[in-house]
């Protein structure tokens, strides 16, 4: 046997867990996709389809390929799936890597839509069941992306390249799936400055989940303008006025508040304000949902914790797919890779969304590491792996009560609420004080900002990027 067959049969043996029905899934929507090797004409050396070039990107980022030359050989040499190899250099492949891209991107926007329309009937309806859409959004980093996924050369770590900009998201928490990714150059950038690009084609009445990075009365505002719903934690110190209680008994507390307490900085829409306490703990909240017969204490709080979906999209992403970010240097190629870790999680949380769907229980009462362990070992025997989830399960504990914390709110009976008046004023002239938004100043721009404060104490801040 060739040296090279040697390290294919290797890499076989060895093939990472997450390899099985996630390969297959994928096959089975991009084999209608992938055209044929051509050539440009008679006696021109063979061309590389985009789509052929970048799905092999994601088969040897699920077969742990350590790499570019495997790459080359994977579609040269042995080839894949039905498609015939691919008779050009290793330079020519290294080559189309480096000119990057969006590519990948959108290969992981074409599956993303496949998938939604199969995941359709699956998803949570219950979930807030006044919106349209739930979604949570979110950045992550990619440096910590880089080191949580070591590159590997010869079986050892070695430094990796530092890859500027982070990843602006928005997750959709009734299908489990990313439903947009944003690539920032600028890591240093204000989330708020994206924000808006995050949820401009979302249907009319969606539910926005957000962490206090996106904390902002001119943000809130424009939410509601656009006829969209939020919830949001209350930032400590902020200042407010109550316009009506509903419910009030000690801690616990439902009141609809003027956000912004001074003419200088306010909000211009009236917004609810829920409160109680847990285990000593003061918890508040604020959203634009005013009836509390339309969300109650306890749906908020079981909402908000649900935001925490998202950043269980990023542990998967940076640390239980046990991905490697390899082969080059050059950030358009490492880019592309991290793209390839997106859509394999795509496909992930869509197998596991399915299993859950048709075993009836909680998303979260599918394991995801166990289902990742399981899946490749049904599949290899020609078993189904989610019809063999579904029917032993629970009985292989795959599928088993989830430990997740449930966030706890008090019930307040319904007879205790006290109706909001008629006529109740719900807008007011807004004003948003001079809060800096994007990148942090250098030490110059920050004392030429202070000495422009002292002079202009009320100046507005710019607007925010559409």
């Amino acid at each position: 046997m060739s040296t090279t067959a040697c390290e294919t049969a290797r890499d076989e043996q060895t093939l990472p867990p997450v390899v099985g029905q996630v390969e297959s899934c994928l096959r089975e929507i991009i084999d209608s996709l992938a055209p044929q090797p051509t050539r440009k004409g008679r006696g021109a050396p063979m061309v590389i389809p985009s789509l052929l070039l970048w799905t092999g990107v994601i088969v040897c980022l699920l077969r742990g390929f350590r790499s570019q030359a495997q790459l080359w050989r994977l579609l040269s040499l042995y080839g894949f799936w039905s498609y015939r190899r691919v008779q050009v250099s290793e330079q020519t492949v290294r080559n189309r890597l480096a000119e990057g891209g969006d590519q990948v991107k959108r290969l992981f926007e074409q599956i993303t839509e496949i998938l939604a329309g199969r995941l359709a009937p699956y998803q949570e309806t219950d979930l807030a069941s006044f919106a349209t859409s739930v979604v949570a959004l979110d950045q992550v980093w990619l440096d910590p992306v880089l080191r949580t996924l070591p590159m590997l050369k010869d079986g050892k770590v070695v430094a990796q390249p530092k890859l500027p900009g982070k990843l602006a998201c928005r997750f959709d928490l009734r299908m489990q799936q990313w439903q947009k990714v944003e690539y920032l150059e600028n890591p240093n950038e204000n989330e708020k400055l994206r924000a808006f690009k995050l949820v401009e084609d979302l249907p009319l009445g969606s539910l926005i989940l957000c962490d206090l990075g996106y904390f902002s009365f001119r943000w809130f505002d424009e939410l509601t303008r656009r006829g969209h719903f939020w919830i949001s934690r209350l930032r400590e110190g902020t200042s407010y006025e109550v316009e009506h209680v509903s419910y009030e008994d000690g801690d616990t507390l439902d009141a609809l508040i003027w956000l912004g307490k001074y003419r200088a900085d306010r909000a211009g829409s009236l917004v609810r304000l829920v409160q109680w306490r847990v285990r000593g703990k003061l918890v508040r909240y604020i959203t634009n949902v005013l009836e509390p017969g339309v969300l109650s204490m306890r749906e908020i709080a079981r909402l908000y914790g649900r935001r925490w979906d998202i950043e269980m999209g990023f542990k998967l992403i940076k640390r239980d797919l046990g991905l490697h970010l390899l082969w080059s240097s050059k950030p358009a190629v490492i880019l592309q890779q991290v793209w390839g870790v997106l859509l394999i999680s795509q496909v992930l949380q869509a197998l596991r969304k399915e299993i859950a769907g048709r075993a009836a229980v909680d998303v979260f009462d599918v394991s995801m590491s166990l289902m990742i362990e399981a899946v490749p070992e049904f599949a290899s025997r020609g078993i189904d792996p989610v019809q063999a989830i579904v029917e032993f399960g629970r009985q292989a504990r795959i599928i088993r009560a989830s430990r997740r914390i449930k966030m706890q709110a008090p019930t307040v009976p319904e007879e205790a609420i006290i109706p909001v008046p008629e006529g109740l004023i719900r807008e007011r002239k807004a004003r948003y004080a001079n809060r800096k938004c994007g990148p942090r100043p250098t030490a110059r721009k920050a004392a030429a900002g202070q000495k422009s404060r002292k002079t202009k104490p009320n100046a507005p801040d710019p607007p925010m990027s559409e």
